[in-house]
């Protein structure tokens, strides 16, 4: 086993996966998640439970953490209301890798609070799904000193495929907002087009292969079809559960618009998007994957 003691917490629909193949990798991995039935998932490969997150980080040398939002993450490390956060427990030169999505500010917030107390702390959110997430294909993109990047590399090439270094602390983040912003909108784009497509009694199938090998070819369309039937292992062929929530995607298009008027860059199919991914989501669709957003667009039913 490697001598490398990592505490993973956030055991979720990403981090579970990212956490097993770190484990089934022979790092000592010592997890932590408020869901006993994702600890449980995790420990079947090997990995340790621990009953807090602060009990997770006893002995770290490496802290990992793939939550929801700017607030959890804050509040894990940071803490809050009179509660400590991990950062008070950790000692001097322990490295910090938060996987989670956030704002770019939050990420900065984490990095210079952890530079006060001497510790290395990333910010590398994630590309590639929960299939990527399974399959150790995932693309980091990492904010952060190139040092604690060194560090982190041979634990990040066990999770996935493609490292990027954006830049410094929060680089990350912004790297991760604007490709998230440009997949929610190719989501909304492509199902369109299938669904005018069907409308005009082509099979989507069909369709599909042909704007794969044309100029219409995109991510969508070759890992994630939003039409159930067309592909298998994708949300869309398990009633649209699993992957990435309807909500997650419009958690962080907001934060991509925040951003996008804090610099007053234009983005106005990314709001657009938002608005489309909020209505689909006030309908009652926030927990199925992003990718039903298809179902608002041909007016039937939810799954």
């Amino acid at each position: 086993m490697s001598t490398t003691r990592i505490a993973f917490i956030g055991l979720g629909n990403m981090g579970g996966p990212m956490a097993i193949n770190l484990a089934r990798a022979s790092f000592a991995v010592q997890a932590f998640d408020l869901d006993a039935a994702a600890c449980a998932r995790v420990a079947e490969h090997g990995a340790r439970i621990a009953e807090s997150a602060l009990a997770a980080v006893e002995g770290a040398e490496v802290v990992i953490s793939m939550l929801p939002a700017s607030r959890h993450v804050e509040s894990l490390y940071l803490g809050g209301a009179g509660e400590p956060g991990l950062f008070d427990a950790l000692p001097a030169g322990t490295l910090v890798i938060d996987c989670s999505t956030i704002a770019p500010a939050s990420a900065q917030k984490l990095a210079e609070a952890g530079k006060a107390r001497s510790l290395a702390v990333l910010d590398a959110p994630v590309s590639g799904g929960t299939a990527g997430a399974a399959a150790g294909t995932l693309t980091f993109m990492v904010g952060g000193d190139e040092s604690a990047l060194a560090r982190a590399e041979p634990i990040l090439d066990r999770m996935g495929q493609n490292i990027f270094h954006a830049g410094g602390a929060g680089a990350g983040q912004s790297a991760k907002l604007c490709n998230n912003m440009l997949l929610g909108i190719l989501m909304i784009g492509t199902s369109e087009a299938l669904n005018l497509g069907r409308s005009l009694g082509l099979d989507p199938a069909v369709l599909a292969g042909i704007m794969k090998k044309s100029s219409g070819a995109n991510w969508v369309l070759e890992k994630y079809n939003p039409v159930p039937g067309v592909m298998d292992n994708v949300p869309a062929a398990r009633g649209y559960s699993g992957g990435f929530g309807t909500d997650l995607m419009l958690k962080d298009l907001g934060l991509a618009l925040e951003a996008a008027i804090a610099k007053r860059a234009p983005v106005p199919l990314g709001g657009l998007a938002e608005s489309l991914y909020a209505a689909h989501s006030a309908a009652g669709n926030g927990g199925l994957d992003f990718s039903s957003v298809i179902t608002a667009l041909e007016g039937r039913p939810r799954p």
